[in-house]
């Protein structure tokens, strides 16, 4: 049975999950939990589901999962990346939790000279593992439809291009230019670092805590692709 056109706005309200099969939904074990346990949903409630690439569709919950609606389909944004260098205990995934909000597409965590933390391969596997799983939980939160892609630990030397910058207190302001920004550790850059060609983009006045100054890095980048701020004139 097809619901009537629902209101866009009304999507943002709804209960969001990922699915595998956007045709033919089913709603996991722990995302049926979290939905009828945590958010109290009741049998016949309409929420939304998505494959995680732009795809989605309304459904009625139930015992099974019921399509009310045609599969619809949002356009991929603009792709939008911020690496930060890797820190000590549960900091990183505030950082992709609040990346995942803002609607960024590729979060890095970046290994930078002045890293405090060092992960073998397998922590580095580990970590990644449970990123994965904050963001996708974060994408549920946030209604998302395009789900962010949590890259492998990279080095700072693997960063490279005329639209990656490099966040410092002295740089030039963001722009539509930049679609990768990338934070230093909390011990700043080393001076190979500070070196180095990449341009450089001032995100603050003040020096920024380093989950700070990521999370602020994604605000900027997503506010200038979703034209939220427009240049100041007088």
């Amino acid at each position: 049975m097809t619901e009537p056109a629902l209101p866009a706005h009304r999507r943002s309200s709804a209960a969001h999950v990922f699915v595998d099969d956007i045709e033919a939904p089913l709603i996991g074990a722990d995302d049926r939990h979290h939905l009828e346990r945590v958010l109290r949903l009741r049998p016949g409630e309409l929420v939304t589901v998505s494959d995680g690439r732009g795809r989605w569709r309304w459904v009625r919950m139930g015992t099974s999962v019921d399509p009310v609606s045609d599969v619809l389909t949002e356009p991929e944004p603009t792709p939008l990346s911020v690496a930060f260098g890797i820190l000590k205990g549960d900091r990183n995934e505030l950082v992709v939790q609040k990346l995942t909000e803002l609607g960024i597409d590729r979060i890095v965590p970046m290994l930078a000279d002045r890293c405090v933390v060092r992960w073998d391969p397998d922590r580095a596997a580990r970590q990644r593992e449970r990123l994965v799983r904050v963001a996708r939980e974060a994408a549920m939160q946030s209604r998302r439809l395009w789900l962010p892609e949590v890259a492998p630990l990279t080095p700072f030397a693997a960063f490279s291009g005329g639209d990656v910058g490099r966040c410092v207190p002295d740089g030039e302001p963001p722009s539509a230019r930049y679609t990768t920004l990338l934070v230093g550790p909390e011990g700043g850059w080393s001076d190979t670092e500070d070196d180095s060609p990449l341009p450089r983009v001032r995100i603050g006045d003040q020096i920024l805590r380093s989950e700070t100054a990521a999370i602020t890095a994604g605000v900027f980048v997503a506010a200038i692709r979703s034209a939220l701020v427009i240049p100041y004139t007088t």
